[in-house]
């Protein structure tokens, strides 16, 4: 058993983060008979892949249902994300076609230029 102060040093986070998980419903804990956290190595893995899936994108409403007793619950979570973060990737690849265009482009003014244009209009 640890402490909310020893899980948090081993994940280096605060343990203000670790009671914030908590509230927001991310994570369970279970208290001992004095109302303590006790972090067995259920709660400590609990706490890791809140962790994880926070440094991944997902916000805490996202987490907690991504860590939903139910698998469909937390697939329906976790597939959402992805898509949401494909979209991303698309529209960060099209930002850097355009800013390598932007970067070997002939025309002196990006105005000048259809291909920015296009660019421009979303084409």
């Amino acid at each position: 058993m640890k402490t909310i102060g020893e899980v948090a040093a081993e994940l280096g986070i605060g343990a203000h983060v670790l009671r914030h998980w908590e509230d927001a419903g991310a994570l369970l804990v279970p208290r001992d008979g004095n109302g303590y956290r006790v972090y067995d190595e259920a709660a400590v893995e609990r706490a890791r892949t809140v962790l994880t899936l926070r440094r991944v994108g997902l916000s805490l409403t996202e987490v907690a249902a991504a860590v939903s007793p139910t698998k469909s619950a937390a697939q329906v979570a976790v597939r959402a994300k992805i898509a949401v973060l494909r979209s991303e990737v698309r529209q960060r690849q099209r930002a850097i076609v355009f800013l390598q265009h932007a970067v070997e482009c002939r025309h002196r003014y990006l105005d000048d230029c259809a291909d920015c244009a296009a660019f421009v209009r979303g084409a």
